[in-house]
């Protein structure tokens, strides 16, 4: 796998890391506009949004809590760690708290890379990580009732089960 620019240098690490948690609506756009750099070849994006239905149950809203001085540390370890797996140069995540509604953004994540690889394999261990990791709860508010929500990749992360 080719690291770096095209002359083989290392990407550029200055304001290399955005991270939010916020009650404000989430923009695609503006996260990508935060990982924008003219020496990388792709930006690699997640939108995580609310589904309308999750097993059978309808969906009404999502509500988010979070530790919030927590989970911005943790979110810029999480940029820390997956620049230490990755060869890539700037990294946006954005976390919504509050009220989500139905086709609404929860999570939003950009990633530039000289190579499309590498920012689309540091994206998809970035989710999965920060589902793990970093203290935001979940409430799932189906028609019938509501329940906090458990993301099976923390439960993995410290060897429980649901």
């Amino acid at each position: 796998v080719s690291r770096g620019d095209a002359r083989g240098a290392p990407m550029a690490a200055v304001e290399v890391d955005t991270v939010k948690v916020t009650f404000d609506v989430l923009s695609l756009d503006e996260c990508v506009a935060a990982v924008h750099d003219t020496s990388a070849g792709a930006i690699s994006t997640f939108t995580g949004i609310t589904r309308d239905t999750f097993e059978g149950k309808r969906v009404v809203k999502l509500e988010y809590e979070a530790y919030e001085s927590m989970a911005v540390k943790e979110l810029k370890r999480l940029c820390d760690k997956t620049r230490s797996k990755w060869d890539v140069g700037k990294i946006a995540i954005f976390h919504r708290l509050g009220v989500v509604g139905v086709g609404e953004s929860s999570v939003v994540i950009a990633i530039s890379s000289v190579h499309r690889r590498e920012g689309l394999q540091a994206v998809h261990f970035a989710i999965d990580e920060l589902k793990a990791s970093v203290p935001i709860w979940k409430k799932e508010v189906y028609e019938d009732g509501s329940t906090w929500k458990q993301n099976k990749e923390f439960m993995a992360s410290m060897n429980l089960t649901a």
